[in-house]
C-alpha cells in the first residue's frame, strides 16, 4: 500500500547538532496527522525536512511513493508539490485575497483558476472578502486565506506550522474543527505541528508526541489517552496523577484508593511495584463512599470542576465532578474509582 507520507528511520541535523532521531512514522491518503510537543522538541525540523528545507542524515522520505529525501539526495522543494501555511501566514501585502489565494495557479486557464479560488473561498466562508487586503483582515480571515492559498494548487501533502498559534485561545478548537471539515470535504492529507493537545485532538487522525527529537508514539487520540506507551505520553496527554500501587497478579493492583482491576491482563507480575495512572474522570464523587479525601483546590469549568483532592497519605488525585456538587476547600468528601482498564508502569 502507497501512503501518502512514509518517514523511515530518519534524523535531522543542524549546524552539525543532531535534532531529530530515527523517527519512523506513515499517514494515509486523505488523512490529518499531528506533531505534537513542547517547544523545542524538534516537530518543526521535522515539518521542514518533509517540505525540503533541511536535509536528512539518516533514512527517508517518501510523498506519495516517490522518494524525496534521503542522504546525498534531496528533491528540491518546488518539485515535491507540497502545500505550506506558516505560522505569521505570509501572505502578499500587495496582494488582494483572491490574488494571494490564485498566486500558486500559475499555469492554469483563467476559468479554471477563478473556479478554484471562489470553491475554496465557499468552503472556508471568505466570499465577501475576495477584493480585500490582507491589512484589513482579522487574524482569523488571514489565517483562512493562508490555508486556502496552501490548498489552492491541490498539493501532494499540506503542512501547517502552528497554525492557530497568534488567533484567540478560546477560537482555537473550532477554527480546528472547521479547518478539519474543509481539509476532509478537499482530500488533502495534512500535517500539522502543534503544542496544544486540544487543537491536535479536534483535527488529527493521528497524533505523534515528540519529546528530545524523538517520537514516542504516533496513534490517535483516543490510543494517547487510554493507550499511552510510556509515562511521558500519559502525563502530556490529558490530566492525571501517578499513585504507587504493588500488583496483585496480571488482573489487579493495589493501591490506596483500594484494589484496582482490570480487564486486559497487564504485563507486570505479583509483587511488582508500579506506577497507576489515575485520570479526572476515574475518581467519582460519592457521598455514600467510605473512602474520603479532603477538598484542596477547585476550578470551575462551566459543567463541572475539577478539584484536587488528598488522600490520607497525602498523595492527591484530581477528580471531575458535576458544577452542582459545590464543595468547599478544606471539607472532606467521599470518593470512588471507576475505571474499566489498567494503565500501569514500572517505577524506576
Amino acid at each position: 500500500m502507497t501512503h501518502a507520507l512514509q518517514i523511515d528511520t530518519i534524523s535531522v541535523a543542524l549546524q552539525n547538532t543532531p535534532i531529530v532521531h530515527d523517527i519512523s512514522l506513515q499517514l494515509a491518503q486523505g488523512d490529518i496527522g499531528c506533531l505534537l510537543g513542547p517547544s523545542g522538541c524538534g516537530k518543526t525540523t521535522l515539518l521542514r525536512a518533509i517540505a525540503g528545507f533541511e536535509p536528512v542524515t539518516q533514512g527517508s522520505i517518501q510523498i506519495a511513493g516517490q522518494l524525496v529525501s534521503k542522504p546525498g539526495s534531496q528533491m528540491p522543494v518546488e518539485k515535491r508539490q507540497v502545500g505550506m501555511v506558516f505560522q505569521d501566514y505570509a501572505l502578499f501585502p500587495h496582494l488582494s485575497v483572491e490574488d494571494n489565494i490564485a498566486f500558486g495557479l500559475t499555469g492554469w486557464k483563467a476559468a479554471d483558476k477563478l473556479a478554484r479560488v471562489q470553491e475554496l473561498a465557499r468552503m472556508l466562508h471568505i466570499e465577501e472578502l475576495l477584493g480585500a487586503y490582507p491589512h484589513r483582515l482579522s487574524g482569523g480571515q488571514q489565517q483562512r486565506v493562508a490555508i486556502a492559498r496552501a490548498m489552492a494548487p491541490r498539493p501532494r501533502i499540506l503542512l501547517l506550522d502552528e497554525p492557530f498559534a497568534s488567533l484567540d485561545v478560546e477560537l482555537r478548537e473550532d477554527i480546528a474543527r472547521e479547518i478539519r471539515e474543509v481539509l476532509k470535504q478537499d482530500g488533502i492529507t495534512s500535517i500539522l505541528v502543534s503544542h496544544n493537545q486540544l487543537e491536535a485532538f479536534a483535527m488529527a487522525d493521528e497524533i505523534g508526541v515528540m519529546r528530545a527529537g524523538r517520537l514516542l508514539q504516533w496513534s490517535t487520540a483516543f490510543e494517547l489517552y487510554h493507550e499511552p506507551r510510556n509515562a511521558y505520553v500519559a502525563d502530556f496527554v490529558g490530566e492525571g496523577v501517578f499513585l504507587p500501587g504493588t500488583v496483585i497478579d496480571t488482573l489487579s493492583v493495589s493501591t490506596e484508593l483500594g484494589v484496582l482491576t482490570t480487564h486486559e491482563p497487564i504485563a507486570h507480575k505479583a509483587g511488582d511495584l508500579v506506577s497507576v495512572l489515575i485520570r479526572p474522570d476515574d475518581v467519582v464523587h460519592d457521598d455514600n463512599s467510605k473512602e474520603t479525601a479532603r477538598v484542596l483546590k477547585k476550578v470551575f469549568r462551566g459543567a463541572d470542576f475539577m478539584y484536587s483532592l488528598a488522600l490520607p497519605s497525602g498523595a492527591q488525585v484530581l477528580s471531575l465532578v458535576p458544577s452542582h456538587h459545590a464543595h468547599p476547600v478544606g471539607s472532606d468528601i467521599g470518593i470512588k474509582v471507576e475505571m474499566d482498564h489498567l494503565v500501569v508502569f514500572p517505577i524506576d
